[in-house]
């Protein structure tokens, strides 16, 4: 957990937007650090392996398993945030019905057009236009320039990367050339332009006929069939400019279970698909986020054999493996002191956000009963549940609407479950069959 020094140094405007996110279930991506209680063990066998694995040229998949509620999300924006310090370009993807997982292709789009890393900007294009505007510094800095016998090294450097795939070299080159190169007689800027988009977009994954591409040498236009190899491609040029390797964070994976049979199969043979990739592959590692049904429904990976056969043995095994493939969030639930601790953190929030004096209202002892209330009903894994639960107690008194020593805790926190049940249903409803 960052220190209290930390937390008071918020303004009442970030603090507002961190509890606005919590209410929708959710922490906002900068402040992660603030509610990293917690999980100790997997982070250590996770951190193990991007320092002395991934980054030496591993590939990896693992599954994050936990119940709506347990904290998946936050966990993978955990990861995303070690592995950006350890520089790793990273990839968050949520499977919505807009990026719906059976289709391969809107899943690499979002991938390249959410990857983040040390330059400016998001996506790819922000990754391209910093990498140009370096090398335009630099060109400019020679002693006795020659733009186009740079390029032209740049060019036979990036086609003998070992895995480069020649059309995503292509596409770089020709993207240099537009940016750097000097206008030709009668050339116009706006030409250039044009250009350049056509160039952005493909790498984005977007769709352009071959007829716009043949000019800069790109004779394919990304498919779920080349995808692997761009991606591929892609972590190669990360390594070339630096980074450690690609972290893939795909989360909400277990809305599959709802759609048709037919949606279902073509959603788990990308998954399928991607976890062959990592052993074709080197300097990646994938995470998935699911909930337990997903391993043992009559809908979830079981339903398809291509599938199930390469992990089938994830969930069986009765003893934790923190090296493992399974990251099980469900059966190592936050201790009571670390729940203790992230509700004395959000109290605090919540007084900046607010203006308001907390502590008197809602003590630390009333924290705790929290906890041992969540303990006696099951619901002590529940980490969003007693998010929820603190941030409505918190408007509450801040409203002075009950006094805190009246609180039928029972009461709180089954109306709490009940919006979150609500909640999952809703997340759950098929939408992608249309």
């Amino acid at each position: 957990m960052i220190s209290k020094e930390h937390l008071d140094e918020l303004k009442p405007f970030q603090a507002r937007s961190i509890i606005e996110e919590l209410r929708k279930g959710s922490v906002p991506t900068e402040y992660v650090p603030f509610f990293t209680v917690g999980r100790e063990n997997w982070l250590t066998f996770i951190d193990d392996d991007l320092d002395h694995y991934i980054a030496e040229g591993g590939a990896k998949v693992r599954f994050i398993s936990g119940d709506y509620g347990d904290g998946k999300t936050h966990f993978m924006s955990v990861i995303r945030n070690l592995s950006l310090q350890k520089n790793f370009a990273v990839s968050f993807v949520v499977l919505t019905r807009e990026v719906p997982i059976h289709k391969f292709e809107t899943v690499y789009q979002t991938i390249v057009r959410q990857l983040c890393g040390t330059f400016e900007g998001s996506g790819i294009r922000g990754l391209l236009d910093t990498w140009i505007d370096g090398l335009a510094a630099t060109l400019n800095n020679e002693d006795n320039p020659s733009s186009q016998v740079s390029i032209e090294k740049l060019s036979e450097t990036l086609r003998t990367l070992p895995g480069m795939n020649i059309n995503f070299t292509n596409g770089l080159i020709a993207l240099v050339n537009n940016r750097l190169v000097p206008l030709r007689e009668g050339e116009r800027e706006e030409e250039r332009a044009a250009d350049r988009e056509i160039l952005y977009h493909w790498f984005e994954g977007g769709k352009i006929s071959k007829r716009e591409l043949k000019p800069f040498q790109i004779f394919e236009v990304i498919n779920k069939t080349n995808s692997k190899h761009l991606l591929n491609a892609l972590i190669v040029f990360l390594r070339y400019l630096g980074y450690k390797g690609l972290i893939l964070l795909l989360d909400e994976l277990e809305t599959v279970i709802a759609q048709a049979a037919s949606i279902r199969n073509a959603a788990y043979e990308n998954v399928r698909l991607l976890i062959d990739n990592t052993e074709h592959t080197a300097y990646l590692h994938i995470f998935f986020s699911i909930i337990p049904d997903v391993l043992i429904s009559e809908k979830g990976f079981k339903s398809y054999d291509a599938l199930w056969s390469r992990v089938r043995s994830i969930g069986e095994k009765k003893k934790l493996n923190y090296r493992g493939v399974l990251v099980d969030l469900h059966r190592t639930p936050l201790k009571t002191e670390e729940l203790i601790e992230l509700g004395v953190c959000l109290r605090r929030i919540h007084e900046i956000s607010y203006r308001w004096e907390a502590k008197d209202s809602v003590r630390d002892e009333l924290i705790e009963d929290i906890c041992k209330k969540q303990k006696q009903m099951g619901l002590l894994s529940e980490v969003r549940l007693f998010v929820k639960q603190i941030i409505r107690i918190l408007d509450m008194a801040e409203q002075g609407e009950a006094p805190m020593e009246d609180l039928d805790l029972t009461e709180q926190i089954t109306t709490s479950q009940r919006e979150m049940e609500q909640e999952k249903v809703e997340q759950l409803q098929p939408r992608w069959d249309s």
